[in-house]
């Protein structure tokens, strides 16, 4: 290309990038439709600590800092510095003769200068002109900065040439420089960013600030829930199944997950995990009228009447909107049905076999206006769902890895399925203290109704007592969070891990959980595998990572899959 041609280009480039143009006020710039401002530091406080620009560097806003270190010749500074010297030994004597008290500001500004002075003439240290400019962000800055005795001023008519000494171009127009040794420039740097490593816990990934080890233990935290939001393809299962496997690898009690996909059946084999498929045509089933086990400081009669509160929430999610007087008439039946098999609060119903869901059914046929219900659930009786819910319990949960698979479930029955396993799992973790994590894959599925939405909320709200860590996993975000109960579940989940996220998402997301405009672009961008991870106040850009037999464990990749099946 010759070399007008270039230069058309380039000046071409430079209008469709650069800013129509800019207002200059004398304390502030207008470029565009945004504003800014640039600071500068005057005074720092005799000594700085290692980390003190830390605050500043991660705070959650856009802003730009330019840092300018100039070399000050050591023979000059010398000269300087004797000269400084004389005349402060001058004070200190002119102020002894007058017969004033000691001077400490005096003598320690002597100490200061002479300890320069020797550090300088042995080669330990080197003297700078350093400047520093913060552009955009005023309160936040002039609030931290002073509580650490370090006072800075906006460049007053100088704004302009402010903004040019931040730019990336290495272009100091404002040249406002303190004069500082080797050890005060090294607080500066490295710039510090946050840090989740800890001696405790799993690693979850990479830092991808400092490339550290993310390394956590979620139950060191007010609470040990979780939620993973991401969009398809971007790696939460893959991601999930990789924090089970290290869980159990560092002594978890047990690990339960409710799988809509059938994705985690190989980490069942690798661990002789129990895998039990829920579906019409299985036979393994669960009785919703089951009796809990009485948990230890309570009594039968407390655990039976918050199961039949329960119970009645799954149906009311079995038979749709209720009237007062439905919803009043379906309680008594339940109670009735109870009755029929000698279980009654109050009572010593220790070893009574707990009634079918045919029972209420029959129960309703021959109550007052409960027909009409009855008819309801004849398809979950002896109609085309009778497989499901009319069975006794016949699996077993002794084991430290429990997957439940729904994926063979209609779609219509997925949210009761669900809401099923859900409550069994949640009258097991009450029945015994222990250290477990519950996995709840397309957890949307039951934000759908309320009542089940209800019942997830109460269980992750209630889940730290039980010593229990509850993780919900989610690829349509708008549904969960439009849910009235979305966000208390967020909110109650010290842990948050947000992947690839959709355009039509993120917009909501970055409103729930305060994303910057920069972190909203990185979530668009995320490779796979690649997201924030959020930890309490703290949260930081993370790389998943597993090592070359996780990944053969917990891989779903159909093209890997395959090969694999060829070699063997």
């Amino acid at each position: 290309m010759p070399e007008d041609q270039k230069e058309n280009t380039f000046e071409n480039v430079k209008k469709i990038i650069a800013p129509a143009g800019a207002q200059v006020f004398p304390n502030y710039l207008k470029i565009g439709d945004k504003l800014a401002k640039t600071f500068f530091i005057f005074s720092y406080p005799r000594y700085l600590s290692t980390g003190w620009f830390e605050p500043l560097i991660n705070l959650p806003n856009l802003f730009d800092v330019s840092i300018f270190i100039n070399p000050v010749d050591t023979g000059s500074a010398l000269k300087k510095l004797r000269k400084k010297a004389g005349q402060l030994e001058s004070e200190m004597n002119e102020e002894q003769e007058k017969g004033l008290v000691r001077n400490p500001v005096l003598e320690t500004a002597i100490n200061d200068v002479e300890g320069l002075r020797d550090s300088l003439q042995q080669s330990e240290e080197k003297l700078f002109d350093t400047g520093v400019y913060i552009a955009r962000l005023e309160s936040k800055l002039v609030t931290m900065m002073e509580a650490k005795l370090i006072y800075i001023k906006p460049a007053l008519f100088e704004q302009l040439e402010g903004l040019s000494s931040v730019l990336p171009v290495n272009d100091d127009k404002l040249q406002i420089y303190s004069p500082m040794n080797t050890s005060p420039i090294s607080s500066f740097f490295p710039f510090v960013s946050e840090d989740l490593s800890s001696n405790q816990g799993i690693m979850y990934g990479i830092n991808l600030h400092n490339n550290n080890l993310v390394i956590f233990d979620r139950f060191s935290l007010e609470n040990a829930n979780e939620v993973v939001f991401a969009k398809s393809g971007s790696g939460k299962s893959y991601t999930t199944k990789l924090e089970i496997l290290r869980a159990l690898m560092a002594g978890i009690d047990m690990v339960i997950v409710i799988d809509p996909e059938n994705e985690y059946g190989r980490l069942a084999e690798t661990f002789a995990g129990s895998m039990f498929n829920i579906s019409l045509s299985s036979h393994e089933h669960i009785n919703p009228f089951d009796i809990p086990p009485i948990p230890e400081g309570e009594t039968p009669s407390d655990v039976l009447r918050s199961h039949i509160v329960n119970l009645a929430s799954l149906l009311k999610l079995m038979l749709g909107k209720l009237s007062p007087e439905e919803d009043s008439l379906l309680d008594r039946a339940i109670t009735e049905t109870y009755a029929s098999r000698e279980i009654v609060a109050d009572t010593d119903f220790t070893g009574k076999e707990p009634p079918l869901l045919g029972d209420l059914e029959t129960i309703l046929r021959n109550l007052e206006g409960g027909k009409e219900l009855a008819e309801k659930l004849y398809k979950y009786t002896k109609g085309s769902f009778a497989g499901f819910l009319n069975q006794p319990t016949n699996i077993d949960v002794a084991n430290r890895l429990i997957i439940f698979s729904i994926r063979d479930l209609e779609e219509e029955l997925r949210p009761l399925g669900m809401f099923v396993v859900l409550n069994f799992i949640w009258n097991l973790i009450r029945a015994k203290l222990a250290k477990r994590l519950l996995f709840i894959d397309e957890a949307w599925i039951m934000m759908k109704n309320d009542d089940s939405a209800t019942f997830l909320f109460g269980l992750v709200k209630r889940a730290r007592k039980y010593y229990l860590g509850v993780t919900t996993i989610t690829q349509d975000v708008e549904d969960f969070l439009r849910s009235p109960y979305g966000r208390p579940i967020v909110t109650n989940s010290s842990l948050q891990l947000l992947l690839k996220q959709a355009p039509a998402t993120i917009d909501i997301l970055a409103k729930a959980f305060d994303l910057t405009d920069a972190e909203k672009n990185f979530l668009l961008g995320a490779a796979v595998g690649t997201g924030i991870f959020f930890a309490g106040k703290r949260h930081v850009a993370i790389q998943i990572v597993p090592s070359y037999y996780e990944d053969q464990v917990i891989t779903t990749n159909p093209e890997q899959l395959l090969e694999e099946k060829k070699q063997g």
